[in-house]
């Protein structure tokens, strides 16, 4: 609508503003202006959905066999793992839920509104529909607001839209309904900031009847993402509970079928439950994720959540945002072109090293071009840092490379009068004197700035612009901007003491061109190619122009062609299954809003992707909640980002989330490892137990050395697995298929070798017990043969986590005590073992008995078997 309209629509006089019950009417109708959220789930709810994992119910269920069959220490252990595991979950899911709180602070806090002929101060929440704000440098808009007043207006829509640079606002512009957000120039929205001139608006959206509020809705509903880990241990743990009491239960049987003691089955049963079960596994998993997090900090992330380790590690595509994470966010003058030649500008960001180079010319012939940029601005720089509008503190700096230093020009130079910038005009004036003469400079939009010129500086010579020159200087023109430079025209002209401003800006001579960008952070295309060895996409989702996003993918290599890019418009115009494909196709997605990003990441995940999504804005909280996992920049990062995300670069870089990656691929790794070693131990003294009732034989380990044996490979062992290092080409692989569960095919196939290994090893070890006994009763021989059998065990479970180390590099390959932690952890474990057997005191409670040095070294001995198998398992699999 009209300005005009709209005030008739809402029943408001622009200049009286609303009156008091006006005021009460639409406070009553719309409420107040403020944004709402959904109540969360209570602290029962949240305790209840910690214990409805399968493999925390079959824990539970554990912990109270132990302590029924009289083992209460190794049941109140479990029980505190499981507590433990819980108030983590709790912790964590009531940090997730503060993003509509942060959300909530970014409106402001005070308004000026007219009322009742007055102009009054308001708070925010108290704003109605049809109330009429006035807007200052450096104001936060309080609501949504079509404008009716705009005098040389700029709006900082960054954290909102995406947009770069702040949004020139014009009021008296009427724009198509299905206009994008970015370019409504007549509009205002809540939470962004005034950084230019003044303006007035009639408030249209209070609430959630906002943009922002849209957001707050789309967080609303934005539920907290299952990650793959969390999904593949719940799978894994229902497998492994399912597969542990069937062959349990299947021992129960056989044992009854034997015409065993009743009870004795019962013990054994349940004690190698207890055993199957990998309780250590959840407490394993806490740990070593919480360890990667600290390793993370190091890589310039912070991790919010434990399971974001993980996910990181697994990310098939990486949406990136533009502005500050691939870029500097600092715009940075780079070509100039004074009308005949071309000249490029050296240095990134706000520094002031760097230099103009050019053809064999000197420097001076750009004087005035350097004069104009730097005393026809508005803009401060300090200490690297600009105080004003960006792109005017690009040319403060490209003047400063070559000694044009502001403050001393401004000195020696002063303002006398000035005509400032206006969306009108495109174009803003200063009179300084220089040299005893009244010279205006004047700098603006390219086009319009040599329409007024009528004469061109050419190596220090002011010549005749001709129709020639015009159009080589407006083909220069077109060549910058399609090169995605933000490009000003600059002119200056010699005029009288008295003269006003307002009238000169005709006549002018052509000084130059400019061509600035927000450059490629250095780094940044290290870590796009890295990305494309390690097969992880990486996409850009900007609020930017098309053609500007597109040439910074281009530069680093997130596209070779134009087709690669499409623009936010477009998307609507798909079906969900068509654009599902879409996405597949694109990598550059340019002036989208938040709906769209929410949408790309719902796509990228219907196509069975782990999707990272990068944000900074508020804009961008829906799709980081989203995200398999959100990453928030610490920096820029409002502190609605933040909280929605579930990592939060330090240094706003992308090269960092590319080493979280790595990191992130680490620790999987690791969890893989210690996970397989687990397994391998409790399949093999599954086995153990069934082959021996099987074969008729006496049970060869009783209940105690079961669990006792648990309790040592569960819990040092698999930590310091959890330890590795890694390997050094861990980025030279594809990302895991997301599908694919922790057992694998490849794993399934060293368990089967690794576990028959263990068996054949400790079964030998208990035959040869009873052959190596000597002359002794029955009772001693079985004694003495479960001793070797439980020495073999822990001796061969020790040895087998060295092998476990790498599922792929030989044990010879690498450096065999490389991990000191689980060097002390086998240290531990093998004294244990001693003081076991040979501590008389302990040898009745654990039935073990003292054998002679040559025994021993044949117990020893057969440890090493199931190394040999789990070596010949990486044989196989590759």
């Amino acid at each position: 609508m009209d300005a005009g309209d709209a005030a008739k629509a809402l029943n408001v006089d622009i200049e009286g503003g609303l009156k008091g019950p006006q005021v009460d009417e639409n406070l009553n109708k719309y409420g107040p202006n403020s944004l709402k959220e959904n109540k969360g789930p209570s602290m029962l709810q949240m305790i209840i959905e910690q214990f409805k994992s399968f493999i925390v119910i079959i824990l539970i269920a554990a912990s109270v066999l132990s302590i029924s069959i009289g083992e209460v220490v190794d049941g109140i252990v479990i029980l505190g793992i499981v507590i433990l595991n819980a108030v983590l979950g709790i912790v964590q899911e009531n940090k997730a839920n503060n993003a509509l709180n942060a959300l909530k602070e970014m409106a402001a806090p005070k308004a000026k509104v007219v009322r009742d002929g007055k102009i009054t101060i308001v708070d925010s929440k108290a704003l109605v529909p049809g109330d009429v704000v006035i807007l200052e440098a450096g104001d936060y808009v309080p609501a949504d607001l079509r404008l009716v007043e705009s005098v040389n207006l700029k709006i900082d829509e960054s954290a909102f839209t995406g947009e770069s640079v702040a949004v020139e606002k014009d009021a008296k512009r009427v724009l198509e309904e299905l206009t994008h957000i970015a370019d409504r120039e007549n509009s205002a929205y809540m939470s962004t900031i005034v950084t230019y001139g003044r303006g007035k608006g009639i408030v249209v959206g209070t609430g959630m009847d906002t943009e922002i509020g849209k957001i707050a809705s789309m967080l609303n509903e934005a539920g907290t993402e299952v990650t793959p880990l969390q999904k593949k241990l719940d799978s894994f743990g229902k497998m492994l509970g399912i597969v542990c009491i069937a062959v349990c239960v299947l021992i129960f049987i056989l044992g009854l079928l034997r015409d065993e003691p009743l009870l004795e089955v019962l013990m054994t049963s349940v004690s190698l439950a207890v055993a199957a079960i990998p309780e250590g596994l959840p407490a394993v998993v806490t740990v070593v994720l919480a360890m990667g997090m600290q390793k993370m900090i190091k890589r310039h992330a912070i991790m919010k959540r434990l399971g974001a380790v993980e996910t990181l590690g697994s990310t098939t595509v990486i949406c990136t945002d533009k502005t500050g994470t691939l870029t500097q966010n600092k715009m940075t003058v780079v070509k100039v072109f004074d009308g005949t030649d071309h000249w490029d500008v050296t240095g990134t960001g706000y520094k002031t090293e760097g230099t103009i180079k050019g053809p064999d010319k000197d420097i001076a012939s750009l004087d005035k071009m350097l004069m104009t940029s730097v005393l026809c601005n508005d803009s401060r720089l300090k200490d690297q840092e600009i105080i004003g509008d960006p792109t005017e503190g690009a040319l403060i700096v490209m003047g400063a490379k070559v000694g044009y230093d502001q403050d001393k020009l401004s000195v020696e130079y002063p303002r006398l009068q000035e005509f400032p910038f206006d969306s009108d005009r495109k174009l803003m004036s200063t009179l300084h004197v220089i040299d005893g003469q009244h010279t205006m400079f004047t700098k603006g939009a390219p086009d319009v700035t040599l329409s007024r010129c009528t004469h061109i500086m050419i190596n220090g010579v002011r010549e005749p612009l001709t129709d020639a020159m015009k159009q080589n200087i407006s083909k220069e023109n077109e060549n910058f901007a399609k090169n995605a430079l933000r490009v000003l025209g600059y002119a200056y002209k010699e005029v009288d003491e008295n003269a006003q401003l307002q009238q000169e800006e005709q006549d002018l001579t052509f000084v130059g061109l400019t061509g600035m960008i927000d450059p490629p952070r250095e780094e940044a295309k290290e870590a796009v190619k890295l990305c494309k060895k390690a097969g992880i996409r990486v996409v850009m989702i900007t609020g930017d122009h098309i053609t500007t996003g597109s040439a910074i993918a281009k530069e680093l290599g997130i596209i070779d062609h134009d087709n690669q890019a499409m623009e936010g418009s477009y998307i609507n115009d798909y079906e969900d299954e068509d654009f599902k494909e879409k996405v597949k196709e694109i990598n550059v997605f340019a002036r989208v809003s938040p709906e769209h990003k929410v949408r790309i990441v719902d796509s990228i995940k219907a196509n069975g992707d782990i999707a990272a999504m990068t944000g900074d804005g508020v804009n961008d909280a829906p799709a980081l909640k989203k995200a398999d996992i959100g990453i928030a920049m610490g920096i820029t990062g409002t502190d609605v980002s933040k909280e929605a995300a579930d990592m939060i670069l330090t240094d706003d870089n992308f090269a960092s989330i590319v080493d979280a990656v790595k990191e992130g691929r680490i620790i999987y790794s690791n969890i893989r490892k210690f996970v397989g070693f687990l397994l391998s131990c409790n399949i093999g003294e599954i086995l153990i137990i069934f082959i021996a009732m099987l074969s008729g034989w006496a049970v060869p380990l009783v209940p105690i050395q079961l669990l006792w044996v648990n309790l040592i490979t569960d819990s040092f062992p698999a930590f310091a697995l959890g330890l590795e290092q890694g390997e050094e080409d861990i980025m030279n692989d594809k990302p895991r298929d997301p599908k694919e569960p922790i057992v694998d095919r490849f794993m399934s196939i060293a368990l089967a070798f690794q576990s028959i290994g263990l068996t054949i090893a400790v079964l030998v070890s208990y035959q040869l017990g009873f052959a190596l006994a000597g002359d002794v009763d029955s009772d001693t021989q079985l004694t003495i043969a479960r001793t070797f059998c439980f020495i073999t065990l822990i001796i061969g479970e020790m040895l087998r986590a060295y092998s476990a180390r790498s599922e792929t590099i030989s044990i010879f390959r690498m450096n065999f005590l490389g991990n000191r932690y689980l060097n002390y952890s086998v240290l531990i474990a093998i004294l244990l073992m001693f003081i076991v057997v040979y501590v008389p005191l302990l040898q009745p409670i654990f039935s073990t008995y003292t054998i002679g040095i040559n025994q021993l070294a044949v117990a020893v001995g057969l440890g090493i078997i199931p190394v040999v198998t789990g070596e010949l398992a990486k044989f196989a699999k590759k």
